[in-house]
């Protein structure tokens, strides 16, 4: 049996609960079982110099551990970003731009942080979803402020992980799982079922091409359930 009992095709208890944070102009917690995110959007009016006067805008995200998220103290990352920080933060960057209209936001990026402060696998994915919700939180406020004629979000966006452990097809992974999957995916797809990206690899031995279409089709039936969570908290214009 899973841990918690579940069926190989049932996410674990997923919760967003949205304006977790005062300041910033979108913020959620992000609950994927034990996994806890706090994701903040942050918009700032300028541009990185190679956007400046083009009249196009920008989203770049960041993503963090807290030292305490895990078992084991991680060191905090001062001055120079891990690998496995920054290919976090470069996919979570790429996911949201690819549903956003960058040409309508004007002249400012949208700042994501991404803090995990408990893991227990799928971090990058809950990370994803969440952080689409505090984007839109943002975008509506700018709407809403007069500072864009347009919204620019364009279609959901959400992800989850996957696996295939003990010879069975799992979806939503956590630590205990994802520590000993003979593969590993995460996928991220739109609502109206375009894919952004997926990430596979097998850790042991190779995959065929049927296991891959059997755990895409697994992926998608976890995105659209995080989809319906996050259509209960925001509504796009």
């Amino acid at each position: 049996m899973r841990p918690g009992n579940r069926k190989n095709d049932e996410h674990r208890p997923f919760k967003i609960t949205h304006n977790f944070l005062l300041y910033p102009q979108g913020s959620v917690l992000v609950e994927c079982g034990n996994t806890k995110v706090i994701c903040t959007a942050i918009v700032e009016e300028e541009v990185p110099p190679f956007l400046k006067k083009t009249g196009t805008g920008w989203i770049t995200a960041e993503y963090s551990m807290l030292p305490g998220a895990t078992s084991v103290r991680s060191k905090r990352e001062r001055y120079k970003v891990g690998g496995r920080t920054a290919e976090i933060q470069r996919l979570i960057g790429r996911s949201l731009r690819a549903v956003v209209d960058t040409k309508l936001l004007g002249e400012r990026s949208v700042l994501i942080d991404c803090d995990v402060i408990q893991a227990d696998g799928g971090t990058r994915t809950a990370s994803i979803t969440g952080a689409f919700v505090a984007l839109t939180q943002a975008l509506l406020k700018l709407k809403e402020a007069g500072k864009i004629s347009k919204f620019p979000i364009q279609d959901f966006l959400a992800a989850t992980s996957l696996g295939i452990v003990d010879g069975e097809m799992r979806l939503d992974l956590e630590y205990t799982e994802d520590s000993k999957a003979d593969v590993d995916m995460n996928l991220v797809m739109t609502s109206s079922g375009k894919i952004v990206e997926i990430q596979n690899t097998a850790e042991k031995v190779p995959f065929s091409k049927d296991t891959l279409d059997g755990m895409f089709e697994l992926g998608w039936k976890g995105i659209q359930s995080l989809i319906q969570i996050q259509k209960s908290i925001i509504r796009l214009p």
